[in-house]
């Protein structure tokens, strides 16, 4: 039986689907619909689920559209990843100072997904206030586009060095900066001047839209990170 992973702040699912590639099934819950997330979606808000606050109005979305009542008590998952919004981390806001736009929901998630008992991963952008994090690379995993993250997690994981050195043919345009054609090593992933095909293809992702694609981190990292999280999620079982 496969281990199961609650995937908060789950967006289109570039995270859920390195975590199902990796042996766990994934169900994923975001505040707003995410009609492209490839497996089981709740329309919920991720704090409130963990707090365990399931008697509040909410929806599940179902095949046929509609509402239902719902519950999700945390006891039914083996692991918990959360991806926090990173606006109020990301460089273009602090180079636009617009930070007070945006509210820090890490410290408030961590110390929830600490109370579970569970195995968790916390994604977020360079910058972030994270705990102890490692970053992952998109060339290191072997993708055509650089995309580091952070993740936090209270399992010892591993991952390899940064590889953004320039290894890498440059063959890639700069999207709507467009000043030199085929100089970058890597895809701009956000950029609507370069094909959708193109960016989905050095994502690894070929089910969202360019905006979906653009928050989204590849599958290739929670792939890679939920191997490391098996035995753990194996070894609770077993005690």
């Amino acid at each position: 039986m496969r281990p199961r992973l609650l995937d908060l702040f789950c967006g289109a699912g570039g995270a859920a689907m390195g975590y199902h590639r990796a042996g766990f099934d994934v169900v994923g819950v975001d505040a707003k619909p995410q009609p492209h997330y490839p497996f089981d979606f709740w329309e919920a808000d991720a704090l409130v689920v963990l707090k365990g606050e399931t008697t509040r109005p909410n929806h599940r979305v179902g095949e046929n559209g509609g509402t239902a009542s719902w519950s999700m008590p945390l006891d039914q998952f083996d692991a918990i990843h959360a991806s926090p919004p990173c606006q109020l981390f990301s460089a273009y806001q602090r180079a636009n100072q617009h930070q007070g736009e945006h509210l820090n929901l890490i410290p408030e998630t961590r110390e929830l997904l600490r109370a579970t008992g569970l195995p968790y991963v916390i994604e977020n952008v360079p910058g972030a206030p994270l705990e102890d994090p490692v970053t992952i690379c998109g060339v290191a995993c072997g993708l055509e586009v650089r995309r580091h993250r952070l993740f936090e997690s209270n399992v010892s994981l591993m991952t390899p060095r940064c590889a953004c050195g320039g290894w890498l043919p440059s063959k890639f345009d700069r999207g709507s900066r467009h000043i030199r054609p085929n100089d970058r090593r890597t895809v701009a992933v956000g950029e609507w001047r370069i094909p959708l095909a193109i960016q989905q293809k050095a994502m690894g992702i070929d089910w969202m839209t360019l905006d979906e694609l653009s928050q989204a981190i590849p599958p290739a990292y929670t792939e890679l990170l939920g191997f490391q999280l098996l035995p753990h999620v194996r070894a609770e079982a077993t005690a």
